[in-house]
C-alpha cells in the first residue's frame, strides 16, 4: 500500500471528512515519526510497532563491477519492529480441517498391519 492509497481507504472509511484534510493528517504523522528519527530518538503505535534509528559502522565493501574494495561510511539506518498485536495478525494459525482417515493397511494374510 502506498501513501495514496492510505489517504484514498481513510476517505472512503470517513466520508465526513474531506480527502485533503485526511491527506493533511497522513503527512503530519509521517513527519512527526520522521523527525523523531532524525533526532536520534523512536516512535512507537502501540499495536502496530516501533520506529527506531540503528547505526551501521563502517566497512570495507567490493565493487560488484570490478570486484576492488571501496570504503563504506558509516551511516544511520531506520528500522522497524512490529508489535505484539501486529505479530499476532500476521501469524494466524491455519484452519483445523479434517484429516482423511486412511483405512488401515491389510497384508497378505487379511490382518491389519499395525
Amino acid at each position: 500500500m502506498i501513501k495514496s492509497e492510505l489517504v484514498q481507504k481513510l476517505a472512503e472509511q470517513n466520508p465526513h471528512l474531506y480527502q485533503r484534510d485526511i491527506e493533511k493528517v497522513v503527512n503530519a504523522i509521517l513527519d512527526t515519526i520522521a523527525d523523531a528519527l532524525a533526532q536520534g530518538g523512536r516512535a512507537e503505535i502501540r499495536g502496530f510497532g516501533s520506529f527506531a534509528v540503528k547505526k551501521r559502522g563502517a566497512r570495507t565493501g567490493r565493487n560488484p563491477r570490478t570486484g576492488e574494495a571501496v570504503a563504506v561510511s558509516e551511516k544511520a539506518v531506520p528500522v522497524f519492529k512490529a508489535g505484539k498485536e501486529m505479530r499476532q495478525r500476521l501469524n494466524i494459525p491455519p484452519r483445523q480441517t479434517s484429516k482423511k482417515v486412511e483405512p488401515a493397511a491389510t497384508n497378505i494374510n487379511g490382518f491389519v498391519d499395525a
